[in-house]
């Protein structure tokens, strides 16, 4: 999972030795921090109130599915969170083949007239994969093994994906809001993020 961290602005965060998961990056904006990830909706800014809220909806749903683990992408591939056991994942692939995934089958989809397929389903032999697109932005990954359905899951993930919107709205309100975007980012001001 993506650690937000708050920092001096002549610090360099934790999260940003390794990287943020996916290729996000953090950024400090005079109070407000958080990953910033573009989209082809544009860019926003998620802070920690949200990153928590994310994490809240993720790890409920986790117990509530039944499910092995949970994450959250962009459409860009940007892994944003996960709950559950993640050990054994290569989590920046996964979140950039899903992102392949759902933009391949909006692919298929645009073939038949249809805007985009919002809901596909991976069978396994031991492990299925459910993965649903939220709030237009956002893809919402459940693993999960035998000791679920997927009724159960596609129930669980209905109730989640109207709470994560909801944070979504609140996280994209939020960067509409801010009196300094990305844009205005100096190079002395990136720089200043590494020292």
């Amino acid at each position: 999972a993506v650690q937000v961290h708050r920092t001096a602005s002549h610090e360099r965060s934790p999260a940003l030795r390794g990287g943020a998961a996916g290729g996000g990056s953090l950024f400090l904006f005079g109070g407000a921090y958080g990953i910033f990830s573009t989209m082809s909706h544009g860019n926003f800014i998620l802070r920690e109130p949200e990153y928590e809220s994310f994490l809240s909806i993720l790890r409920r749903l986790l117990a509530d599915a039944s499910a092995k683990v949970v994450f959250l992408v962009d459409k860009n591939g940007t892994l944003l969170a996960s709950a559950g056991d993640a050990v054994g994942f290569d989590t920046t692939s996964l979140a950039s083949l899903a992102a392949g995934n759902i933009a391949a089958t909006g692919g298929l989809a645009s073939l038949i007239g249809e805007k985009e397929f919002s809901i596909l389903f991976h069978e396994g032999e031991r492990d299925n994969m459910h993965l649903s697109v939220v709030a237009e932005r956002l893809i919402l990954v459940v693993v999960f093994g035998r000791r679920s359905s997927v009724g159960l899951v596609r129930l669980r993930v209905r109730q989640a994906s109207t709470r994560l919107t909801a944070v979504m709205a609140v996280a994209l309100a939020a960067s509409d809001a801010e009196p300094e975007g990305i844009e205005e980012l100096t190079e002395a001001d990136i720089e200043s993020l590494f020292r």
